[in-house]
């Protein structure tokens, strides 16, 4: 049966976490696709404002062939990265215990949301990470069944989550508003489009995850 593990890990660790992490401030979200290429970690977003700098440091890193801006959405870029002699041993031990990478996204360290195809999966990861120093925090093991009848498991980002706690204890979301996006961007010390991007992701991920994921059924 699959099995779902949550857990923590260095930046330091893994090719991506340990090239990304060059600046304060920006966050790192892996992009969930699945390569027809066989590559590994190739797109990831970073959200914050100093891009230049975060390119240019990401470029200079001698494992990097080659790294393109593929979009801008606001304080948000998809970024695609070739990567050259990598040396993280996550990486091959991600393809050989054939984990399928649900979420991830950090600086550091990092949260990953991995899915095995059974208990031999993950035992194979522990097992090859510990043989190669990898040390990693397992917050949650669970199955898919569990995992289908935990509704309220949200997939947003600490900072919209810290946004949307925020919007909601001022009042954001009353009628009448008690309070402005340019006021809770202030108390987050980012900029109104930041807040307003971050609250209406992280609104729009919820009420997708309790309301559509459940049948018609569930509300007659």
């Amino acid at each position: 049966m699959a099995v779902v593990v949550e857990l923590t890990i260095e930046a330091e660790d893994f090719d991506l976490g340990r090239v990304t992490a060059v600046q304060d401030g920006i966050h790192i979200d892996l992009e969930r696709v699945v390569p027809t290429g066989g590559e590994v970690m190739p797109f990831f977003w970073a959200e914050g404002t100093d891009f230049e700098s975060f390119e240019a440091s990401v470029r200079e890193n001698r494992i990097v062939d080659d790294l393109t801006a593929v979009a801008r959405v606001g304080d948000r870029v998809l970024y695609h990265v070739v990567w050259g002699d990598t040396v993280s041993s996550l990486t091959s031990i991600l393809t050989e215990s054939q984990a399928t990478i649900l979420e991830a996204y950090g600086n550091d360290p990092w949260f990953f949301r991995l899915r095995f195809n059974d208990h031999a999966g993950l035992t194979e990861f522990h097992n090859h990470s510990q043989r190669q120093g990898i040390d990693f925090h397992v917050e949650r093991i669970y199955s898919l069944a569990e995992e289908q009848t935990d509704v309220y498991t949200l997939d947003i980002t600490p900072e919209q989550q810290e946004a949307l706690v925020v919007a909601v204890e001022n009042g954001y979301f009353e009628v009448p508003r008690r309070t402005t996006l340019t006021d809770v961007a202030d108390e987050l010390g980012i900029s109104p489009q930041a807040a307003s991007e971050r609250v209406r992701r992280g609104a729009d991920t919820v009420l997708q995850k309790v309301l559509l994921s459940r049948s018609a059924a569930d509300f007659e």
